[in-house]
């Protein structure tokens, strides 16, 4: 098939519809509005559900609903009203529901603006709601892994039977750029026999996260930890470039990995030894790779669209072994090329602590 000129936005959603999404429930807010608009102008006249709910509290609620009853469903949002999803998410990780939640991040705190950023790590990764649970989170690169990594989502959410999250940002929703579409692209139809689909030769399915007596809790959620123990081991993913013989690896997700990319160009030019690693799965968070790349005389340089989250994550995962520097801009500033590559020089020449 041919490669199609597309926004971010719009190809995840197409990607979305191709992998039988049959259900979206979602509120408009910017930089993300064009995946609303393009489910309301094409999800209905492909055999799916579109419903503007009157506000993220309801639409992610809706969401619980839906995967519940089986369906593959999915809701979109940016940063403000992913906050407001929280509560609904933690219930529907809890009860161990599939489904895609798509984060086009802009930048905070608080209302903010509807520039790009990468504040939302923390919340993506850590947990944003209450409790012991996780999201699969997968951060996409470029407008053809809006969606390829969309179609993974899926297929990772009715796997593992968690709620797994696009990290993107405005920038990566916003941009054009060729994206092609599996022509032939058919959807596994997926068993769920616990799902709410009405009782007629079988037990009652239940479906909820309620855990009054503690022993049971306990007990359920050492399974649920053991699922996820299950997950870091199969489902880790990154790239990594010219890391062999590096002596600074750059590390950086999203638009920020993009920019690093250009910067690790610059630098090779002038002869500097500088590679770039990656993440595509924030969590879970590519550690072990991380630590076997580190080692004395080696340093790595985060670079966020923040101030400074993931470069947590590189610290714990390279323990102490290499020095973790950070270069970011933050309120929905972008660095350029050449604040990496300066930053880059510093710690090379020692200019840096």
């Amino acid at each position: 098939m041919a490669k199609v000129l597309m926004k971010g936005n719009e190809a995840l959603s197409e990607a979305a519809i191709r992998a039988g999404l049959k259900a979206f429930y979602g509120y408009p807010i910017t930089p993300q509005n064009e995946v609303p608009a393009y489910m309301a102008e094409h999800l209905p006249l492909r055999g799916g559900v579109y419903l503007q709910a009157e506000s993220e509290v309801s639409a992610i609620n809706m969401v619980y609903g839906a995967a519940g009853a089986g369906a593959r469903v999915m809701t979109s949002s940016s940063s403000p009203g992913i906050s407001l999803k929280q509560e609904g998410i933690s219930y529907i990780a809890a009860a161990q529901l599939p489904c895609v939640i798509v984060n086009v991040v802009r930048n905070g705190p608080g209302l903010g603006g509807i520039q790009p950023a990468q504040g939302d790590y923390f919340q993506a990764v850590k947990g944003g709601g209450h409790g012991d649970y996780r999201l699969i989170v997968l951060a996409p690169g470029n407008v053809q892994e809006m969606a390829d990594l969309t179609t993974l989502g899926f297929d990772l959410a009715d796997k593992w039977r968690n709620p797994v999250m696009i990290l993107s940002d405005g920038i990566l929703g916003q941009m054009m750029e060729p994206v092609e579409f599996s022509e032939n692209q058919e959807t596994v139809k997926v068993e769920k026999p616990w799902a709410t689909t009405g009782a007629v030769n079988r037990e009652r399915n239940v479906v909820n996260s309620l855990d009054i007596i503690p022993e049971t809790a306990e007990k359920n959620m050492t399974a649920l930890l053991a699922k996820y123990d299950r997950i870091k081991e199969e489902e880790v993913r990154w790239q990594e470039d010219n890391t062999e013989d590096a002596d600074v690896i750059l590390v950086g997700y999203g638009t920020s990995a993009r920019v690093a990319r250009s910067a690790m160009e610059l630098a090779r030019k002038e002869g500097l030894k500088v590679g770039l690693f990656r993440p595509i799965t924030l969590w879970p968070f590519p550690e072990q790779r991380l630590r076997e790349l580190a080692k004395p005389g080696r340093k790595f340089l985060a670079v966020e669209m923040s101030a400074g989250q993931m470069i947590e994550d590189v610290r714990l995962a390279v323990n102490g072994i290499s020095p973790v520097y950070l270069s970011n801009r933050l309120g929905g500033m972008v660095p350029t090329p050449e604040d990496v590559l300066k930053k880059t020089r510093d710690i090379v020449e020692g200019r840096v602590n």
